[in-house]
């Protein structure tokens, strides 16, 4: 396709775009340790109003970031939406780890499964559902558990840790936002390699700036897979659902991708 055939011309200007952010983040302490027995209770944002806010802060970043690649806006727009459906909440994450969003969470007043076991016995109905296991999707409204938030504070420490910069920052949001291996694509070539370059370019650019450093590459890439392990929905439901409520994602996406952020 044209995208395919425009994908060396456009690498370089990937490089360039992806190299434009200037802002660095200061490191953080490590990812403190739970119990894992309680990593399925129900939490809530201490302050709903403040981290809801913040997070719509950092999408609109994100998404004029998205918007101000070139090569991106290259793609047919039913690609572009494709990928950013897909990607939206790992690049979200990424955002609030570079603008250093602290969460700040309490422990939701629901009552635990033997109290709901024991209630329904009582008035002779049949036991609750057993909650979801780590990992698995989740369907419809479903408040995140201790796990869940665990999860996502443990990938915002590892991120201060590192003390990554702007440009690996912008490197790696380049790395997540081309993804190839999507169902439905048409220029997979070309998006495979933005992906690729936008690789390179992060080990180069950790072989210039960290010499002494020769794992930074592979810690950076740990990074992508703590962002695999926590799921969009889980995103969705604790930044979004508090100030959207039943509007689906996709829709408020598509809205915002294509407005003039």
């Amino acid at each position: 396709c044209r995208c395919c055939a425009e994908g060396r011309r456009h690498g370089s200007i990937l490089y360039s775009i992806l190299r434009s952010e200037e802002r660095a983040v200061p490191p953080a302490g490590p990812a403190p340790r739970g119990c894992p027995c309680g990593s399925r209770r129900r939490v809530a944002l201490r302050s709903p109003q403040v981290a809801c806010k913040a997070a719509s802060a950092v999408l609109v970043k994100t998404l004029r970031f998205v918007q101000n690649v070139p090569c991106f806006q290259e793609l047919p727009l039913e690609e572009q939406l494709l990928l950013v459906r897909s990607c939206w909440a790992p690049l979200l994450l990424l955002g609030l780890a570079q603008d250093r969003v602290h969460l700040e969470t309490v422990e939701s007043a629901e009552p635990s499964m033997l109290q709901r076991i024991l209630t329904a016995r009582q008035q002779g109905e049949q036991p609750p559902p057993r909650a979801p296991a780590a990992g698995r999707p989740h369907h419809g409204p479903h408040p995140p558990s201790a796990g869940d938030i665990q999860a996502i504070k443990g990938f915002l420490a590892k991120c201060w840790s590192l003390d990554i910069s702007t440009k690996e920052y912008a490197y790696l949001k380049g790395t997540v936002l081309f993804n190839p291996d999507l169902p439905g694509l048409q220029c997979t070539q070309y998006i495979e390699g933005l992906q690729r370059e936008a690789q390179q370019a992060l080990n180069e650019h950790v072989r210039l700036i960290h010499r002494g450093d020769e794992a930074r590459f592979a810690k950076l890439n740990v990074v992508l897979s703590l962002l695999r392990s926590i799921n969009a929905n889980v995103v969705a439901e604790l930044f979004f659902r508090p100030i959207i409520g039943a509007v689906n994602m996709d829709d408020m996406l598509l809205e915002m991708l294509c407005a003039k952020l």
